[in-house]
């Protein structure tokens, strides 16, 4: 009978018994794979739980900033040192973090030029009489950002265009003042564009407001829609003012380069001068630590 029993314990009729588990325990523990740690240099899975747990990032990631984006920057350090164990986990982590403060730095940087162009949009027109730009009272922001943001093509494109509207502006004028029949319309027609719907819109007639009072004080005359009224609009706002436009653009690079010069506030740039030094010491440091630690581990494992 025992041996019976032993038969009909290793028989198909078993197979749902207690050794049905045992082998199919067996063999799972023969077939499963290595953990995925294993297989991405000690991080896998978990690359990013430092950043989900907020052990370092909600330090670092300040509530305005792209906390996705730092998470990229983590996991390109990871692809690139794969680095296994809690204090390569930290290395990297602190690595990510002085490349995150130095782009934060880089900002702090232009928002100190952005406060100092500002600025000299303030100053006295000592920045046109160094462009030998002939203005009155002080540069207009508008003029400054352009000579500092304008590309060279965007310059010479700007000339053209406004060598162009000074052009027709003489040229109607010189009709105007030939007086001869149907003046007015020639001279319209021959303005660019832009000057012309100027024009029109300055004589359009405003609605009335029966709820808008009246100023006693206001003694500007509007120009009278005819030959006599355009030629006054073209000698007396026109063209000066395309001369005075004329003047800035031809001397961009002496104003860009009189306004970088103005808006470099030193004592600004000093202290995040000395934090990038610092950034860039811990940096090394940090990098030099982990380089070491990953060699001593494969030497460690080679031998």
């Amino acid at each position: 009978m025992e041996e019976d029993s032993v038969e009909l314990g290793t028989g198909p009729a078993a197979e749902t018994g207690h050794l049905k588990l045992k082998n199919t325990t067996q063999t799972a523990i023969e077939t499963t794979p290595p953990p995925p740690r294993e297989a991405h240099g000690g991080y896998g899975g978990s690359r990013f739980n430092a950043v989900r747990h907020g052990v370092l990032s909600v330090h670092t990631v300040l509530p305005w900033e792209d906390e996705a984006e730092y998470a990229a920057l983590l996991g390109a350090l990871v692809e690139e040192y794969a680095p296994r164990g809690p204090t390569e986990d930290h290395l990297i982590e602190e690595i990510a973090g002085v490349i995150w403060r130095k782009r934060r730095l880089r900002l702090a940087e232009a928002a100190s030029y952005r406060r100092g162009i500002e600025r000299a949009a303030e100053l006295p027109s000592g920045i046109l009489d160094t462009a030998l730009v002939q203005v009155e009272g002080t540069l207009p922001l508008g003029p400054i950002l352009d000579a500092v943001t304008a590309t060279p093509s965007a310059t010479a494109k700007d000339l053209v265009e406004l060598k162009r509207r000074e052009a027709s502006a003489r040229s109607a004028l010189e009709i105007l003042r030939a007086g001869e029949a149907g003046a007015y319309e020639a001279a319209l027609a021959g303005l660019d564009e832009r000057t012309r719907k100027s024009w029109e819109e300055l004589i359009a007639p405003e609605p009335e407001d029966p709820d808008e009072e009246q100023d006693p004080d206001s003694d500007v005359e509007p120009y009278t829609t005819d030959a006599t009224g355009l030629a006054e609009y073209l000698q007396n706002s026109v063209l000066p003012g395309s001369a005075k436009q004329l003047g800035y653009v031809e001397n961009r690079s002496v104003i860009r380069a009189q306004v970088l010069g103005e808006a470099l506030e030193f004592e600004r740039l000093e202290p995040l001068g000395r934090y990038e030094v610092h950034l860039d010491r811990k940096f090394e440091r940090m990098l030099t630590m982990l380089l070491r630690l990953q060699g001593l581990r494969r030497s460690n494992q080679s031998g």
